[in-house]
């Protein structure tokens, strides 16, 4: 399943339109060279919480690579939509509502510790979020295991 998904990430990341900054011929992330790239990752995730890399910025979007092994905190983009495709293990997504404590982060982005009377849903392997900018959004992962997802930043 996990080679699936990654295949569709890809395929997904190369049908979105863009010019791209980074290259101007298609790229193809392979499910081997993501695993080789996850495998670093996971163990800086294990020490800070969280870890992620830039697979290409494209103008348009960015793709990514994220893995958590904690809850990470309140963000709201204000110029990127989030598209998350997990690939490993599961989180509790709660979206909307009102951050508790909010604080400017880069970019034009706000941080925040909580999320109040925001909407809660468990999210698994195979699953693809769409957020976009401007809503509240954390991910809430559970003690002891590792999530992982493609990212794919979509400038509004």
């Amino acid at each position: 399943m996990r080679r699936f998904v990654l295949a569709a990430a890809a395929i997904l990341a190369l049908a979105l339109p863009g010019s791209a900054q980074t290259s101007t011929q298609p790229q193809v992330f392979t499910s081997h060279d993501m695993n080789q790239q996850l495998t670093g990752l996971v163990a800086k995730a294990k020490a800070a919480g969280i870890s992620g890399t830039i697979l290409g910025d494209y103008g348009t979007h960015i793709v990514q690579l994220s893995v958590r092994t904690k809850d990470g905190q309140v963000e709201i983009h204000a110029h990127y939509s989030d598209v998350m495709i997990v690939t490993e293990g599961h989180a509790t997504l709660i979206t909307g509502g009102t951050v508790v404590d909010p604080h400017p982060g880069a970019n034009g982005e706000t941080r925040g510790k909580s999320i109040t009377g925001g909407k809660s849903q468990v999210v698994h392997v195979g699953d693809i979020l769409q957020i976009p900018a401007g809503v509240p959004h954390q991910l809430l992962v559970p003690a002891g295991t590792t999530y992982t997802s493609i990212v794919i930043k979509v400038r509004q």
